[in-house]
């Protein structure tokens, strides 16, 4: 899942993001509605937490948009008014939900993630190839049995392989999917991460370098 956090209070904006990144989501900030609408024509988000109060562009703006694009983003709109007529007028604009400050940040993952699911097609939460299992809701991943103790991005970088099923991965696609910030193409940080991930999974290998095209799990694995 990759989410957009749109929200002005720098502090606040960061706190989100980072208990987003906590749980393996990829998570960027933009700080204005302008910024907001930048990042969105860049990426394929699946999730924004838009604050509704933005300067440059209104969130309100920003949501339109979003609607208008026809893209399968959720929206998740933050508002410091709590009123049921602000609430009935962000839901009117388009937002999927609504959530009033100050809220329980319990309560934000939990929509996100809700959203998240909404927005990209049911897929079981436990996979399976090679003698790997990912048990995504519970964060752990075993090959043959063995827990297997990797990072975030790690974790990230093999659920997007395996749920690709055999199919080539691109580095750019790993970048988009795994990544925080987009980051230069030339960076290693791809190739590093497979890297220390082929070492934890161990023997045999699983994951193969499609040279030129990307990465993928072994085909018959």
């Amino acid at each position: 899942m990759r989410v957009l956090v749109v929200e002005d209070e720098d502090y606040l904006a960061e706190l989100i993001a980072d208990g987003l990144r906590a749980r393996a989501i990829a998570a960027d900030v933009a700080g204005d509605g302008a910024a907001a609408l930048r990042r969105f024509e860049e990426m394929d988000y699946d999730v924004l937490v838009l604050d509704r109060d933005l300067p440059e562009v209104h969130g309100d703006d920003v949501c339109r948009h979003v609607v208008r694009s026809g893209r399968l983003t959720r929206i998740l709109m933050l508002t410091a008014s709590g009123t049921v007529r602000d609430r009935v007028e962000g839901l009117g604009l388009g937002a999927d939900d609504y959530l009033p400050k100050p809220f329980s940040y319990e309560e934000l993952v939990a929509r996100v993630l809700a959203l998240g699911r909404r927005a990209r097609p049911a897929l079981p939460p436990v996979l399976e190839r090679a003698g790997v299992v990912l048990d995504i809701p519970r964060r752990q991943a075993y090959r043959d049995g063995r827990r297997l103790d990797l990072s975030r991005k790690e974790f990230a970088v093999l659920e997007t392989l395996m749920r690709a099923d055999g199919a080539v991965v691109g580095t750019d696609e790993l970048i988009e999917e795994v990544w925080e910030e987009h980051i230069s193409y030339n960076s290693n940080a791809v190739r590093v991460t497979v890297s220390k991930l082929r070492g934890k999974l161990g023997l045999p290998p699983v994951v193969e370098t499609v040279s030129g095209s990307g990465y993928r799990m072994r085909p018959g694995s």
